[in-house]
């Protein structure tokens, strides 16, 4: 039985023990895009934009291109987990045609999705028949939704009308024993109850799509409310303890009449008959729409439980914060749960960072004023951030930190606090002879080793485009220590210079004045780069990145603080928890990419902010 959508017809470097670190964000292609070291305004929606300007083009597809006829589909093989594709149709090229098969009889999900003009998507046996058609009206998602046994399929996508991008995500999951399971991808989709199963398992799996509209969306268009018993999850009980396959959670449940039951995570809204239930939390915040990376992280599902706890104190080492004439910080940062020591705290700005603020921005993501009615939404709304000057300016200021010394600090103040602490660092020592090493600042390492419940959250670096496998110091660290995360940088819909990307790809633009996420042995987890964030400058001027001229805020460096805001709130969730247990959570939920299971380009996957946040749950109300 299947459900479907029908028409109605950087390079700056300091010396520290002898040794350079870097801020892992790629100022140099800031230079290239014409963007001079004299203030370019924030918001001024005057100038030319960046997307236009940058040279380095990148549009990921699949290679080569889905032939129009069976016999020349392109095969993608056994379909065994969840997984997204993004090409054209259009004029030029009115259908492509994929193949795949199924080991075992399954749930099947299919989305179409980032649609500008009308595409359809049918599904067709292994003989060609049509076994089912999605064709909503324009630019509306498409979906197809239900079970299939064993074999070999057919996915069409179609030109309808006009010329399209499109991005097809599709999941297969095997039936055992009565029970279904469906995953979704990092976009929006839509699952539909079928009957004839005890239980119901769907993971909606974050939603990049959110701020347009588009959601994750549990289809009961059959069944009326008043026949459906709810058990929705809150921070002090409701919900089902259950596991999955990949750690026991908090999921949402729904009885119905014939006693089957529905358990689901990551849903933006359930639709019955009757009425619609909203699962997310909205924020009022002007540029809240526009956070594709809180939405594809889960984060709007995640807030249901925590916003965060002043139980949990978060650690900016970085190169401190950019001021104002009067000496204050960029408005959309707490100056009341900021803490710091002396005049440590302020940015002295290097050319080599364009005069911008990158610890302004790495702890904007994290831990933004949120709610307020202005600017932008952090991650967490809750915990005080303590910010560190470990980056000198170019006068060699005498006072700022080393890592070791900048930690210990830390540790200090949360020691006396009674609270927890996650730390982030966007930061990492350069060039390819350092990749893979561990032993650059040997003081660093013994603190952290020293310290197995500080959770240490570091980017990977940026010099993955130049083709050589190795993740920079100190997120090598990642290695040997279980409270060391290392974090690679994904695209969304869109790269920098606005050509269509594969949601939660490895982010990698070529040419000598490209960037790209480094990879390798230790890499740990993917988030979230080029996203909207807190910008400041040397002459006091405040703004945000990814609005107006100003490109959005990337590299590893804005990867790192998205994890950490996420890992404050599974902390903060259930302050029980060690730093190893945080990094295991944070792994055991990600959402997979690249290779099945745990690979070198990608790590665990994708951070998924939600279903960690049920996880640590789970754990606190006796799940193993």
């Amino acid at each position: 039985m299947l459900a479907t959508s029908r028409r109605n017809h950087e390079s700056f470097s300091v010396t520290s023990a002898n040794e350079s670190l870097e801020k892992l964000h790629s100022t140099s292609r800031l230079l290239d895009l014409g963007i001079s070291p004299e203030f370019d305004d924030p918001l001024s929606n005057s100038r030319t934009s960046y997307s236009s300007s940058f040279s380095n083009s990148v549009t990921p597809q699949v290679t080569p291109d889905p032939g129009s006829t069976l016999a020349t589909a392109y095969n993608l093989g056994t379909l065994n987990r969840p997984f997204t594709l993004t090409d054209f149709v259009g004029n030029s090229d009115v259908s492509d045609i994929y193949r795949f098969s199924l080991a075992s009889n399954s749930s099947f999900n299919l989305s179409l999705n980032g649609l500008t003009a009308d595409a359809d998507v049918e599904l067709l046996n292994g003989n060609g028949t049509r076994l089912a058609i999605s064709g909503a009206s324009g630019t509306t998602s498409e979906w197809i939704d239900g079970s299939l046994t064993a074999g070999t399929y057919y996915i069409n996508v179609f030109r309808y009308t006009g010329n399209t991008n499109y991005r097809l995500s599709l999941s297969a999951t095997p039936i055992v024993n009565g029970v279904r399971t469906v995953l979704g991808n990092l976009g929006a989709d839509t699952f539909t109850w079928q009957s004839g199963f005890n239980r119901t398992v769907i993971s909606g799996n974050g939603n990049v799509d959110f701020g347009s509209g588009a959601l994750d969306t549990l289809n009961l268009a059959n069944i009326s409310s008043t026949t459906a018993r709810l058990n929705l999850a809150n921070a002090s009980g409701g919900g089902v303890v259950y596991n999955p396959g990949n750690g026991a959670r908090v999921f949402d449940a729904i009885t119905l009449n014939n006693g089957s039951q529905i358990l689901f995570e990551g849903i933006d809204r359930i639709r019955f008959a009757d009425r619609t239930i909203n699962r997310f939390v909205r924020r009022n915040d002007p540029l809240f729409n526009q956070q594709w990376n809180l939405h594809m992280m889960g984060v709007h599902n995640a807030w249901h439980f925590t916003k965060g706890s002043t139980n949990v104190l978060v650690g900016v080492q970085d190169s401190g914060l950019g001021v104002n004439g009067n000496g204050n910080i960029h408005p959309e940062l707490n100056a009341d749960k900021t803490l710091v020591f002396g005049n440590n705290y302020r940015d002295e700005f290097t050319d080599g960072d364009n005069f911008t603020s990158h610890g302004t921005a790495v702890q904007g993501i994290i831990a933004a004023r949120s709610n307020n009615g202005l600017g932008m939404s952090g991650i967490n709304w809750n915990s005080p951030v303590v910010n560190i000057d470990v980056i000198p300016g170019p006068g060699r200021e005498q006072g700022d930190f080393d890592l070791a010394q900048a930690t210990q600090a830390m540790i200090n103040q949360a020691n006396s606090q009674g609270q927890r602490l996650v730390i982030n660092m966007s930061l990492g020592a350069p060039g390819l002879s350092n990749f893979g090493r561990t032993d650059i600042f040997p003081a660093f390492n013994q603190v952290v080793a020293n310290n197995p419940n500080v959770l240490f959250v570091i980017a990977a670096g940026n010099e993955g485009h130049l083709g050589a496998s190795g993740i920079s110091y100190p997120a090598t660290l990642a290695r040997l220590y279980s409270n060391v995360i290392s974090v690679g940088a994904s695209w969304g819909t869109r790269s920098a210079n606005n050509s269509v990307t594969t949601p939660g790809d490895r982010i990698s633009y070529p040419g000598p004045n490209g960037w790209g996420s480094q990879y390798g042995t230790g890499l740990t987890l993917m988030g979230p780069s080029e996203v909207i964030a807190p910008y400041a400058n040397r002459y006091g001027q405040f703004g945000f990145w990814g609005t107006g001229s100003i490109p959005g805020f990337d590299g590893t460096s804005a990867a790192a603080p998205n994890v950490t805001g996420v890992a404050s709130l599974v902390w903060s969730a259930n302050r029980n928890l060690s730093g190893t247990r945080i990094k295991q959570i944070l792994s055991q939920t990600a959402f997979d990419l690249g290779a099945r299971g745990y690979d070198t380009v990608y790590g665990h996957g994708f951070v998924n902010a939600d279903a960690a946040v049920r996880r640590a749950m789970a754990i606190g109300r006796g799940a193993a």
